[in-house]
């Protein structure tokens, strides 16, 4: 079967959805399958090898934004589309994702939801048109519902079945101002229902989603995100002082601040006084406050010593990181789909510490692998951090059993096999 995943470029980060579809496109491949990943807006930035270095990238994010805001440039001849299409323009523009804001973003998401009636037409008609010539592929997977306008366009003129993944679509909609906000969702919901299937990766977001697309209840199929084992092996948890973790995008939302201030109590609690802080995860230009303001605090405690930040760090540092780690804690402050971090601090044998919320919730109970807190406030989460580091048998039990649910469960092989599983399934429907 030949599976072609859109996913979207960042251009100069890493992103948890990128590094899980090319993963997972390399692991259907290993499978028999032909897989192809082909980003959208910008080039991929990835801490392994990408799984097709030679696709190009279709809805380029200059074009795009061109299209928006200057109706004439619609016409624009398509060797300037190339030139602004090139791989070097698209990764000077990277530097920059994230800077537009407020209407701006707003309209140019509607627009791209709204698809082949959108500004963006004439991407989705060379989209279209290479899919068609060149590629052919058996069926197409959306790795974000924000993509979804590509998909009646392709289902009516390439007749093969489009699936989509939801992922985080509810936080990005829910930042836009109205009136883009519930346009935004009723168009989505309005191209998801019209989708071959469409999966979550937990229960929580499933339902979620389900009930603000309003979509029927058993329209969403869970298939649980998997990462890939490759180096990971034989990497038990090895930590030999009590390092707190957190593994995560270094900003507001994840929790960063409640982490450091959940430090700071640790230590003012006085019970284990050599601990320590470790902090990994991307950072773009627009976290750099976030971060300064958390050092500050550990420099007014005077723990500036006992805390360190790493960001956009490869694959094999992450790892080694993990495996120094006594415990992770990734309070995340909105209602996270999954939380592919929790795995991969599994993956190495280190127990989380996870408030009881969202998809927290059904992750650490099927795997064993950490304890749930009902408050997520700095105090008890350094209570339960305190707890668990001073009693090592009982984390190295709460570590054991997460590495194997991880190996049994949710590595990148269990994932594709209940993709190909659900693709084979609607597509034999389908006929």
């Amino acid at each position: 079967m030949k599976l072609l995943f859109l996913t979207p470029g960042t251009g100069s980060y890493y992103c948890g959805v990128c590094m899980r579809d090319n993963a997972l496109a390399k692991e259907l491949c290993r499978m028999g399958h032909d897989a192809v990943l082909l980003p959208l807006y910008l080039p991929l930035t990835l801490d392994e090898a990408a799984a097709s270095p030679d696709s190009p990238v279709f809805f380029g994010g200059l074009n795009v934004y061109l299209q928006q805001q200057f109706p004439w440039f619609r016409q624009a001849p398509r060797w300037m589309d190339r030139l602004l299409d090139h791989p070097r323009v698209l990764k000077f523009l990277g530097r920059f994702s994230g800077m537009t804001r407020g209407a701006e973003i707003g309209a140019l998401t509607l627009s791209m939801l709204c698809g082949e009636e959108g500004a963006q037409c004439r991407e989705l008609d060379k989209l279209v048109e290479w899919l068609r010539d060149v590629e052919k592929p058996d069926a197409i997977w959306l790795s974000t519902a924000l993509m979804v306008g590509v998909a009646r366009r392709i289902r009516e003129e390439l007749r093969i079945p489009v699936f989509c993944s939801l992922q985080g679509e509810d936080s990005f909609l829910d930042g836009l101002p109205e009136p883009w906000r519930s346009k935004c969702w009723t168009e989505m919901g309005v191209r998801v229902s019209e989708l071959d299937g469409t999966v979550a990766p937990s229960a929580f977001f499933g339902r979620l989603m389900s009930s603000r697309l309003g979509l029927g209840e058993h329209a969403v199929r869970v298939i649980p995100n998997g990462i890939g084992l490759e180096g990971y092996e034989a990497s038990p948890r090895r930590s030999t002082r009590p390092v707190v973790g957190y593994l995560a995008r270094l900003m507001p939302g994840k929790g960063l601040g409640s982490v450091v201030d959940a430090f700071l109590e640790l230590h003012r609690r006085g019970r284990v006084p050599d601990a320590r802080l470790v902090c990994v995860g991307t950072m773009i230009e627009s976290d750099a406050t976030c971060v300064e303001e958390q050092k500050r605090k550990l420099r007014g405690a005077g723990l500036e010593h006992r805390a360190e930040f790493e960001a956009n760090v490869s694959r094999e540092r992450k790892i080694e990181l993990l495996r120094g780690f006594s415990l992770l804690s990734v309070p995340a402050l909105y209602g996270e789909a999954f939380g592919l971090y929790l795995l991969e601090a599994m993956a190495c044998g280190v127990p989380v510490i996870q408030p009881r919320t969202a998809a927290f919730t059904e992750i650490v109970n099927e795997t064993g692998g950490g304890i749930l807190v009902e408050d997520a406030s700095p105090e008890a989460l350094a209570e339960a951090w305190e707890a668990l580091l001073l009693e090592p048998a009982r984390a190295d039990a709460l570590g054991r059993a997460g590495l194997h649910a991880v190996q049994r469960d949710y590595s990148m092989r269990a994932m594709a096999e209940r993709f190909v599983a659900f693709a084979k399934e609607r597509m034999a429907t389908r006929r």
